[in-house]
């Protein structure tokens, strides 16, 4: 008997703990959606060739890297934004001897891309040109590659003419980038500089023949639960979005 006592007093043995389990789902989340990326593009043909820096970041892609032609880099934008469980694309894909013209609109004092040209109505450290966004843009026609514009829109009251003029200072092949509030959640009433609210609906609009609306073509628009991420390509070319494209995103 006092040994069975002292068997059953004696500490049970705890297994180690796997490191997996130490690593946030979203971070497990986002290092499967990059290898399944890396994977695909080492084994396509078309793209084995490029060196490519793939970075995952809450389901949000980051590319960087050189390509050897606009129809590689196009090609790439659509390949990218293919895979399943991404939020959103931040392809900065140069050609070569090029070097890409990027903005960061309402930056505040944090860039997304620290190379960036920050753009604010409130001077503050990291803005460099200060700037009202309800106005004209201080920027010649075809300026930048890309726009980045996170948690911006739901400040503005005329975000027809906002979009009207970063559709004017994009170049026919630039992309912009926006995060939004998604207009469920509480940050989308929390703020009361917000004067709107947004839906990935929001963006459909814009990609319509509608008055006073520049025409954009949707790369990519989705919703977190928290968050609306809109990949954009203004149309300078008189054309509308392709229905195919308006049906995968907002269908």
């Amino acid at each position: 008997m006092d040994s069975v006592r002292e068997q059953e007093a004696a500490p049970a043995k705890v297994s180690p703990v796997s490191p997996i389990s130490q690593v946030s789902p979203r971070n497990l989340r986002d290092a499967a959606l990059a290898a399944q990326l890396r994977d695909r593009l080492a084994h396509d043909q078309r793209t084995a060739h490029l060196a490519l820096d793939i970075r995952l970041d809450g389901a949000l892609a980051q590319v960087t890297g050189e390509v050897g032609a606009e129809a590689e880099r196009l090609l790439l934008q659509r390949l990218l934004r293919e895979q399943g469980g991404l939020y959103a694309v931040w392809d900065l894909l140069r050609l070569p001897g090029q070097q890409l013209a990027i903005a960061d609109f309402g930056c505040g004092g944090h860039k997304q891309i620290p190379s960036a040209l920050g753009v604010d109505c409130v001077a503050a450290p990291g803005v460099d040109v200060v700037t009202d966004l309800e106005q004209w843009l201080p920027f010649g026609d075809d300026t930048f590659d890309h726009i980045f514009a996170v948690h911006v829109v739901e400040h503005i009251h005329d975000l027809l003419g906002l979009m009207r003029e970063m559709h004017r200072v994009l170049r026919p092949t630039g992309v912009l980038h926006v995060f939004a509030p998604q207009w469920r959640h509480p940050n989308a009433i929390a703020d009361p500089t917000h004067v709107r609210f947004i839906h990935v609906r929001t963006f459909q609009y814009f990609c319509e023949a509608h008055p006073r609306v520049a025409p954009w073509r949707p790369l990519m628009v989705t919703a977190s639960p928290d968050t609306v991420h809109a990949d954009m390509q203004p149309l300078k070319d008189g054309t509308l979005a392709d229905p195919t494209e308006l049906a995968r995103w907002f269908a």
